[in-house]
């Protein structure tokens, strides 16, 4: 008998059906032995009764996790027992079990429990197992929408999509947050971004996308910092300002969230998201948001930067003032910006953004400088070294159109869409300090 899914189960009764998935749970009732079998479509009840010796007998074995094949009658479930969704009004009145593969060990935990009320080191020492939880499952299906509708938008945009090398020879923005590896008999660096080659690629397709990750040397203990994670990156050429980069990143970003709020409210009512959409993201210069900070909250900030408090007071103040859970600072200053931005006019500025999504930077951009001579001495003015940048700076002696673009971070939109407490939940096997494993 062919297995079927059991989501198709309620179509199905009266009919004969092999279902396979793992052992949610399992309930002995009087003689009655109850397990809730669970695979990637959803979750149904079994029954098995004493007269089906084989059957009952391998059911008594059965515990949470194991991995079984079952055979049995489609039912209704009496009145009584009826439960909200369609897969409530149904269960298995079973013949067969067969069980695939057994648990080992004692489990740490009971993944059947709605809430995960376990340490997030234990979520994570034993992800393998935390994983199959319903909620924490959904964190991954809101993400793969979340990747399948920025490809979509990007090709939609006219965007090519590419990959890009994660092994080069020198460092792409510059600084100490890089890590460095051998190549053979050379020094090489994981790439902290694919900046330079989606550069490259505005300069043979015009309009480049790429999902990929990206490596941060960075000591962070908190809970927005990982040192991989996945970036989603575009560059587009022929922009007459930065703005162009902005709009383009906003309609992007609308149609995440619009499709995530579509095909995923199941998951997101799990979460209490409370998604909006706004139709327009307001604008405001770094130096705005700093005086509206210091005005408004009493909050002041060394120097022209923001804080993580700063971001999320910032939202608080756009979320107030102007319904929008996303706002673009912009015109961050030349000295904390790498060295390829665009200055603006007043060249302590540059023509560059963040995008803040409750709270939490989800996205940095703006507009490159496309002129060979201009770069050639913003290198020198960051205190780096051209030769390093050699073949980067090569591509810009071939006639690069004006362009810009951003790299936004796919986990950090996922985990603000959720209101997840830390960004490592948004990632399946998380790497930071101190986790190397599982």
């Amino acid at each position: 008998m062919r297995r079927i899914l059991i989501s198709e189960v309620p179509k199905l009764i009266g009919q004969k059906v092999r279902l396979a998935g793992w052992v949610n749970i399992r309930r002995d009732h009087g003689k009655l032995i109850f397990i809730d079998l669970r695979d990637r479509s959803g979750l149904i009840q079994t029954i098995t009764l004493p007269d089906k010796t084989e059957a009952y007998k391998i059911a008594k074995k059965v515990r949470s996790e194991y991995a079984i094949t079952v055979e049995g009658l489609v039912k209704e479930r009496p009145g009584n027992a009826v439960k909200d969704k369609d897969l409530g009004k149904v269960e298995i009145e079973v013949e067969k079990i067969e069980i695939l593969s057994s648990v080992e060990e004692e489990l740490p935990f009971e993944v059947s429990q709605e809430d995960l009320n376990v340490n997030i080191q234990t979520l994570f020492d034993h992800r393998n197992l935390s994983l199959r939880n319903k909620k924490v499952n959904d964190i991954f299906k809101v993400y793969s929408q979340v990747l399948k509708t920025y490809a979509e938008t990007m090709r939609g945009n006219g965007f090519l999509e590419i990959k890009t090398p994660k092994i080069l020879s020198s460092a792409t923005e510059g600084g100490a947050n890089f890590f460095k590896i051998k190549y053979f008999k050379r020094d090489a660096y994981l790439a902290q971004s694919p900046q330079f080659y989606k550069q490259a690629g505005v300069g043979a397709f015009e309009r480049v996308f790429e999902i990929g990750t990206v490596f941060r040397a960075e000591p962070h203990f908190t809970t927005r910092h990982v040192n991989e994670y996945t970036s989603l990156d575009a560059e587009m050429g022929f922009i007459e300002n930065f703005s162009d980069v902005m709009d383009q990143l906003q309609e992007t970003v609308k149609k995440i969230l619009k499709d995530v709020k579509k095909n995923c409210s199941q998951e997101l009512e799990k979460y209490d998201s409370g998604l909006f959409v706004p139709d327009k993201f307001p604008q405001i210069k770094l130096t705005e948001a700093l005086e509206i900070l210091k005005k408004e909250y009493g909050k002041t900030i060394e120097g022209i930067d923001i804080d993580p408090e700063g971001e999320r007071l910032i939202s608080d103040w756009a979320k107030k003032t102007h319904k929008s859970d996303l706002i673009f600072l912009t015109h961050y200053p030349t000295s904390i910006r790498p060295f390829y931005t665009m200055p603006s006019q007043d060249s302590q500025y540059t023509e560059s953004f963040d995008l803040i999504f409750r709270g939490v930077e989800i996205a940095t951009g703006g507009q490159r400088i496309h002129n060979y001579h201009q770069l050639l001495q913003n290198i020198k003015l960051h205190r780096l070294n051209p030769e390093d940048f050699k073949h980067y700076l090569d591509i810009f002696k071939l006639g690069m159109p004006p362009h810009g673009g951003w790299g936004l971070g796919s986990e950090r939109i996922t985990q603000k869409i959720l209101g997840l407490s830390n960004v490592k939940e948004a990632i399946l096997f998380p790497r930071d300090v101190k986790r190397l494993t599982p």
